[in-house]
């Protein structure tokens, strides 16, 4: 069987990208036809979750083994066919591209249509795809006004310049002991 498969987002300007997938190919194949539709790196732990009619998340599909949930089992990209979780017309997807701040394309299985084709091509693309990472994320390397980044400013840290071990109440702390191993 061949699917089609559309995937949106709210942030893009009117942002889509549409892909054909022969069914016994792999979510990870489908994930790297979607970082070459819209030019994203390949390094960042995205995943795959199954959705129901409100896109409430239910069965995840991860880039690498994870602890498995105890209502889904673990489930891998590189080992999970399409076909294993996408069966009817109009199921939803959700693809997390942007795991620091769960950003997602919204995805749906448009059309099931008999035959065969080589893994997954991106059949339609409209729209500039948003930014991978947020502009505030720290990991995308944005830095402040000082050539810093926010966390290694010379500022006063959470009030650090205030802080007076006076302050602190001691009572009950002194009998605590962690040579004996006892707390762990």
């Amino acid at each position: 069987m061949i699917y089609k498969i559309a995937f949106s987002c709210e942030e893009g300007d009117k942002f889509k990208r549409v892909f054909k997938a022969d069914s016994e190919a792999t979510f990870l194949d489908l994930h790297k036809a979607i970082l070459d539709a819209v030019q994203y790196p390949d390094d960042q732990m995205t995943s795959f979750f199954m959705c129901n009619d409100q896109w409430e998340k239910e069965q995840e599909v991860t880039l690498m083994p994870m602890a498995a949930n105890f209502e889904y089992d673990n489930m891998v990209m590189e080992d999970t066919r399409l076909s294993d979780l996408l069966e009817e017309q109009g199921q939803r997807l959700i693809y997390i591209f942007d795991p620091m701040f769960e950003r997602y394309f919204f995805g749906s299985l448009k059309q099931i249509e008999p035959g065969m084709m080589d893994g997954v091509q991106c059949v339609e693309s409209v729209g500039k795809a948003p930014e991978q990472l947020r502009k505030d994320d720290p990991a995308a390397g944005i830095v402040g006004k000082n050539g810093k980044a926010d966390w290694e400013s010379d500022e006063d840290f959470y009030g650090d310049s205030q802080y007076d071990e006076g302050d602190i109440d001691m009572e009950g702390f002194q009998d605590l002991s962690f040579e004996d191993g006892s707390m762990f």
